[in-house]
């Protein structure tokens, strides 16, 4: 006997829907799992409800800087009004949840893949599964759920505010006339510092004010912005300054709507308390529970080559006290091995050893003889102030080879560009920084510290709770009074990833380039 139609339609529905399901994993799973069952195309309240939802919500991807969908809504708007058949019903049912997948994967993890656009950006994105979100549409309510799957952390909700006040601000043309790049200090007056006062009370950083002199208020002024974007904040508007009071706002808006992407590739989960290094803002801070409790100046990656610093996260284990340097192979063979073929004893601080670590003798070897590829020997630097990695590194082991350490040469801190390094992170205060990782485990972290430091030999300390740590690069961060801070795009890897997210179909309403 021939099926009955009513069961010829459910066979044809069903398969149907594991045909058009077949390319997606999750999708095909969760349908799978659950008898091939509709979730969008039944004909109760709560189906309508999950059509509606999901439509609503792709209509708002702009505000959160995604590319628009509304090509991708009218797709599936005349898919449901043009289907007929229950063949039809499959196939609507399955481009319902392609979306509601997609939708999620974009506004959770991001539409690019970091590497792709820099190779400094090797953050592994988090993974998401089609199955989940499909099961949170089923068993939620639907547009509470399609409002769970953005980020949630405060950085996100407050970059997704900015967004909206620094789109406003440019359709009311912007902050007005810039003002001319020269330097201009307390005492001064003229036209010059009646743009610059007229600029910075437009950015909210001093009240209306009549005076055509460099006074104490624009003085504290020109300090907070300093201070907001990176700068030295002395109060003295130099050329440095004043190119930054002079950024329209659509280059602001752009930095926001890159921070949002950068913001969805990171984990969910950062860790209760954990280490936070922006690179734009060369600094490193432990927070615990959202709060910085502790902060130092850092030096990067010079922007050279491969010794930009990259951008991933993983956990520190352990720090070792009076530290060895292993000199990197590629500083060996690029920068150490020329100066030996020149002169035998040159970097002589350094000790050259062969393959089962024993001291070589420099007199008794012809470097010349060597190129980068045949070099046999290894480079070592043993525990001293003058070491490289100065009295302390801490470790999180990664393929990259970074870390973060002391360092003897202190002078690069006081500079506002502190971009040197071959790649690891140096710390202003590594003492201070291992005090606080310290004192999770220890009644008097200081003591510890300098009794194992004076021992003059190198240790390892193991740390009893690993801390995640997460190398980022931000040029719009929000500060904890939520306030908009920015910086300068030190690598020029945010204007690749804007140049990305506009090839992905990221507008600028009204803005072009």
């Amino acid at each position: 006997m021939s099926p009955a139609p009513a069961q010829a339609q459910v066979t044809a529905f069903k398969q149907a829907i594991a045909e058009a399901a077949s390319t997606d994993d999750g999708v095909a799973a969760f349908y799978r799992e659950n008898d091939y069952q509709p979730i969008w195309t039944g004909t109760g309240e709560l189906d309508r409800a999950r059509r509606s939802a999901l439509l609503a919500a792709l209509g708002t991807m702009s505000l959160h800087g995604l590319p628009d969908r509304a090509v991708e809504v009218a797709r599936l708007t005349k898919l449901m009004q043009s289907a007929r058949t229950t063949r039809d019903l499959g196939m609507v049912e399955v481009s319902l949840s392609q979306a509601l997948v997609d939708y999620a994967s974009d506004i959770q993890t991001g539409i690019l893949i970091p590497s792709q656009i820099d190779d400094g950006m090797v953050r592994v994105k988090p993974k998401t599964n089609g199955n989940v979100f499909l099961t949170g549409m089923r068993d939620g309510t639907p547009t509470a759920f399609m409002r769970s799957l953005a980020p949630r952390s405060s950085q996100y909700r407050t970059l997704m505010k900015e967004k909206l006040r620094l789109e406003t601000l440019m359709q009311q043309g912007g902050w007005g006339p810039t003002v001319p790049n020269r330097k201009l200090e307390l005492g001064q007056s003229g036209p010059d510092v009646v743009a610059l006062r007229n600029r910075l009370v437009a950015m909210g950083y001093m009240q209306q004010s009549a005076t055509g002199s460099y006074d104490g208020v624009i003085e504290a002024a020109v300090q907070q912005f300093q201070a907001e974007h990176g700068l030295e904040a002395d109060g003295v508007a130099g050329k440095g300054t004043i190119a930054e009071v002079n950024k329209p706002v659509v280059a602001r808006l752009k930095s926001v709507i890159v921070a949002m992407e950068r913001e969805r590739w990171l984990p969910v989960e950062r860790g209760a308390r954990h280490v936070l290094v922006n690179q734009t803002d060369f600094t490193a801070k432990i927070i615990d529970h959202g709060n910085v409790t502790f902060e130092t100046r850092s030096v990067i990656g010079k922007n050279q080559g491969d010794r930009r610093s990259p951008e991933f996260s993983d956990e520190m284990e352990h720090m070792v006290i009076n530290p060895s340097w292993y000199v990197p192979r590629s500083i060996v063979t690029k920068e150490y091995l020329p100066q030996l073929k020149a002169n035998p004893n040159a970097v002589n601080h350094i000790e050259i050893t062969d393959r089962r670590g024993l001291k070589v003798d420099r007199s008794a070897v012809d470097f010349t003889q060597f190129t980068a590829r045949t070099f046999p020997f290894a480079m070592r630097q043993p525990p001293s102030n003058r070491n490289a990695l100065g009295l302390v590194k801490f470790m999180f082991p990664n393929k990259y080879n970074i870390y973060l350490h002391d360092t003897p040469a202190k002078n690069l801190f006081s500079r506002e560009v502190r971009a040197y390094s071959h790649g690891c992170i140096r710390l202003a205060q590594p003492f201070e920084f291992a005090y606080a990782l310290l004192a999770r485990q220890s009644e008097d972290p200081k003591a510890f510290f300098h009794r194992v430091l004076n021992t003059g030999k190198e240790t390892k300390v193991e740390l009893e709770q690993k801390v995640p740590v997460h190398i980022i690069y931000r040029t719009a961060i929000i500060s904890t009074k939520g306030r908009a801070e920015f910086r300068r795009d030190v690598y020029g890897r945010d204007a690749k990833i804007w140049a990305a997210l506009q090839r992905a179909g990221v507008v600028l309403s009204g803005v072009q380039g």
